[in-house]
């Protein structure tokens, strides 16, 4: 049962002080903020004016008050709000949680860890008062899932607090279990045992950027239900992860923040810099960390690694991306920033009938081969992307993607075998020659000769033919400046393609020069393409898509405006 509901706000009152002193900071300029904080901001403003809902001010009071008993005593503005917001901000209908799922991407330093630990004891509490409501921290590792116990556990043995804590609460190494409505709190990671018996009540995510699918995600999940005012807490720094839950959660955000979606019960508190440029004003690292302006320490640190970054960027390569939570690809030169990436994700026209090319490629048939057909019409270029993923690949394990789901999908085809027969490529090429014209297909010089029959064929010949192109690195050259106009313009349309922007993602740009590896001998003005990491990111639909680029000049495009007619004159 919910503890008794004391003091309430409403929209028709002044916000509760433990959402406004956060808001002060923020709007008052004493506080940078990222534009998505200023967004949500907006939007809690807006929801306690035009919602009936309510603060149990009794409650929160409660909750912050339960600082003391760990090293810092105090409790953030920020911390306070989010918690607020979270786990104290109901429905007046049916006193339900308003926000029961919280997104909270926060620089790494600014306290993530600390304020799992305090949001998980406020909720086994007796403040809290829902019994057996259990708080399950999951993590893809023993030491990240653990981490906020152990944190409560180390705060409470030590405490000057300690007996007073035991009426309350026990604790074991591992646990923490609140004593009047018997909630544990306890850290799970990816291993399946235990999870079935699950009875959460809220389930903290800790770096949900490490994860690449839903798989586990789901399976936590299914205890949730069991106890009144089910709620998730999603923790995270940015990552290198693409394409997973993370991207998901950032989406579903930017459309509440901008896009005036309903935001569902989700709370987003996105912290990071407004662009790459602002890192160089030490002032905008509060956007990133709003914990920044009390851990002076901590300050002086990341001035340090700043400095040490800027030196050799790509020796500190995760000072953006985990400090800032801008992703940094200094250490490699990436294809495009990532926003270009995304802005491929649009609906392709009717393509039936048109003229294109194909693109082929492969690092080896026991692994990944993948085929585009790449349409032109004016500067926009359209494309259509399938790729084959042998069930026996040895680099399965180690991807970091939602594979399983591509395939399910139909994105990509598993082929249970111990290689990708060639013909499959052939029959697939065969009936999208039944759609569309395919002019010519461009294949890398050195993976030509696996497949040189079933193209022969099909048709497509080097030699005789002339409408099969061997790709050179020459080739690839001459047409990276292209590929990356066509990025920054966003004139590229891959649709739904997820395994496609992953590959892009997954792909860099190295110098090219007579003497690969000696700086002083590379023109540094020539770039070809390579893996970013050679087993757990894979970069075939993206290559398959270059090889058709080195060939586009062959399409011949569609007429936009019809002929004018003659007129016709009788002698």
């Amino acid at each position: 049962m919910m503890a008794k509901i004391g003091n309430c706000s409403t929209g028709s009152e002044p916000l509760s002080p433990h959402i406004q002193r956060f808001i002060d900071l923020v709007e008052s300029g004493d506080l940078r903020a990222s534009k998505e904080v200023i967004a949500l901001i907006d939007h809690v403003r807006r929801c306690f004016a035009t919602e009936d809902i309510y603060v149990n001010e009794e409650q929160a009071d409660h909750y912050v008050s339960l600082a003391k008993y760990f090293p810092w005593e105090t409790v953030f503005p920020w911390q306070e709000f989010v918690i607020t917001l979270h786990d104290c901000t109901y429905w007046r209908k049916d006193d339900t949680p308003r926000w029961p799922d919280l997104f909270c991407m926060l620089g790494r330093g600014a306290g993530k860890d600390g304020t799992i630990a305090l949001e998980a004891i406020a909720l086994v509490s007796h403040y809290n008062g829902i019994y057996g409501y259990d708080v399950d921290v999951c993590a893809n590792n023993e030491e990240q899932a653990l981490r906020p116990v152990l944190d409560i556990v180390d705060a409470f043995k030590d405490s000057v607090y300690e007996k007073r804590l035991k009426k309350f609460f026990s604790w074991k190494t591992e646990s923490v279990t609140g004593i009047k409505t018997k909630s544990q709190i306890r850290g799970r990671t990816n291993n399946p045992k235990g999870k079935d018996g699950m009875r959460s009540g809220l389930v903290v995510f800790n770096e949900i950027h490490q994860y690449d699918n839903y798989k586990n995600i789901d399976v936590f999940t299914t205890g949730l239900g069991k106890h009144p005012h089910p709620r998730r807490s999603y923790y995270t720094t940015n990552g290198d992860v693409r394409e997973g839950p993370l991207d998901d959660l950032l989406e579903t955000s930017e459309r509440i923040l901008f896009g005036g979606e309903d935001d569902n019960g989700m709370l987003p508190f996105i912290c990071r810099l407004d662009s790459k440029e602002e890192v160089h004003d030490p002032k905008n690292w509060e956007k990133a960390n709003p914990s920044l302006p009390y851990l002076p320490a901590l300050r002086q640190e990341i001035t340090k690694e700043y400095r040490e970054w800027k030196e050799n960027p790509r020796r500190l390569s995760s000072f953006m991306t985990k400090r800032m939570n801008i992703p940094d690809r200094s250490s490699e030169l990436k294809v495009t920033d990532y926003e270009n990436i995304k802005a491929t994700n649009r609906a392709l026209p009717d393509l039936t009938g048109w003229q294109c090319v194909a693109g082929i490629d492969f690092s080896k048939i026991t692994d990944w081969v993948s085929v585009d057909l790449h349409f032109k019409q004016g500067n926009e270029r359209y494309d259509i992307s399938h790729s084959w993923m042998c069930a026996n690949s040895r680099d399965i394990p180690r991807l970091k993607c939602p594979w399983q789901e591509w395939v399910d999908k139909g994105h990509i085809t598993l082929v249970d075998d111990v290689e990708i027969p060639p013909e499959l490529i052939a029959d697939y090429i065969a009936e999208m020659k039944k759609i569309y014209y395919i002019k010519a297909v461009a294949i890398d010089d050195f993976r030509y000769a696996l497949l040189k029959r079933v193209l022969n064929d099909l048709g497509f010949d080097p030699k005789e033919k002339k409408n099969l192109k061997l790709v050179r690195p020459s080739d690839i050259m001459r047409i990276a400046p292209v590929i990356d106009s066509c990025f920054v313009n966003h004139y590229l349309v891959w649709d739904d393609s997820p395994e496609f922007r992953w590959a892009a993602n997954n792909t860099k740009m190295v110098k090219y020069g007579r003497k690969p590896g000696k700086e002083d001998d590379q023109d540094l003005g020539n770039y070809v393409y390579a893996k970013i990491e050679a087993k757990s990111r894979k970069t075939d639909p993206f290559m398959a898509f270059v090889a058709a680029m080195t060939i586009e000049d062959e399409i011949v495009e569609r007429r936009t405006k019809p002929r004018r007619k003659l007129d016709v004159v009788t002698y």
